[in-house]
């Protein structure tokens, strides 16, 4: 349907931008992307999302110019199809380092 696969480049170099970066980006991508900045005790198969167990999941979308979207609800990252891994990278950087979360007082 997204017409996005395990070997398609973009996911290969987003996972390799994942094993890069440090612990502390890790957490704040995780967040970016689900909402929370923890794994569930069981792994990844018990994220949760807006309607119960939802599987982290990874969309194409967009143009080579745009910035990677999250939509927490459905544990999601919209990824745009760049044409190298550093762009990915700085882009999925730039994404997660300019996103200001909200609290609830």
């Amino acid at each position: 349907s997204s017409g996005i696969n395990a070997e398609y480049g973009v996911i290969v170099w987003f996972w390799k931008a994942i094993r890069s970066f440090d612990n502390e980006f890790k957490a704040r991508l995780l967040q970016f992307v689900t909402g929370t900045s923890r794994v569930p005790m069981n792994g990844f198969r018990e994220l949760q999302g807006s309607n119960g167990p939802q599987k982290f999941c990874i969309e194409k979308w967009g143009s080579p110019n745009d910035l990677p979207r999250a939509h927490t609800c459905f544990n999601r990252i919209d990824l745009p199809p760049y044409k190298d891994y550093h762009t990915l990278k700085d882009k999925l950087k730039t994404a997660v380092e300019c996103t200001g979360g909200f609290e609830i007082d």
